[in-house]
């Protein structure tokens, strides 16, 4: 090979290189994009009986938590404190799926652990899937009351705490 030909080589190859480097930042920089955006992503989910609004971050982190006026005289603290739990899991599946959408089109076409190293096990299998939500309303099972005596105090409810200092 003559020294013009090697010298023309080397000039394709470095073109391909630098191509291949500008293509790379440019995915990098977009991947990055997308990352912030998914971040950015938030779920908010009302129970069904309308009591209680919950705000989650793409990070499953709750951010805002809101009561209906009349949740603590339409509901109970064990009702309540269910419909809270089961409308923040609704509304972090919500932020997921949002961040997990923007992200996607990246994800597509990556290469595996099997694909690069055979034998070795899959990414998506260490991955647990999220766990399922639970019933949000399902009924608890009725707790016996104790029986009351006619020289007992009647017992304090929640709502009369209500303005009380704990």
């Amino acid at each position: 090979m003559t020294n013009p030909e090697l010298e023309a080589r080397n000039a394709a190859l470095r073109g391909q290189v630098d191509s291949m480097l500008a293509n790379l930042e440019r995915q990098t920089a977009e991947l990055k994009q997308a990352q912030t955006e998914a971040m950015s992503k938030v779920g908010r989910a009302t129970s069904p009986d309308g009591l209680v609004e919950v705000t989650v971050n793409a990070g499953g982190i709750v951010t805002d938590v809101r009561f209906a006026p009349s949740a603590f005289d339409r509901s109970t603290p064990e009702k309540l404190g269910q419909s809270v739990v089961a409308t923040i899991q609704k509304a972090a599946t919500a932020a997921r799926e949002q961040a997990d959408a923007v992200l996607a089109p990246y994800q597509e076409g990556l290469p595996d652990l099997p694909d690069l190293f055979p034998g070795m096990p899959s990414i998506k299998d260490l991955i647990p899937p999220p766990p399922p939500v639970p019933q949000a309303f399902a009924q608890p099972q009725a707790q016996p009351q104790p029986q009351r005596r006619d020289d007992d105090e009647p017992p304090e409810s929640f709502m009369d705490r209500r303005g009380s200092q704990w």
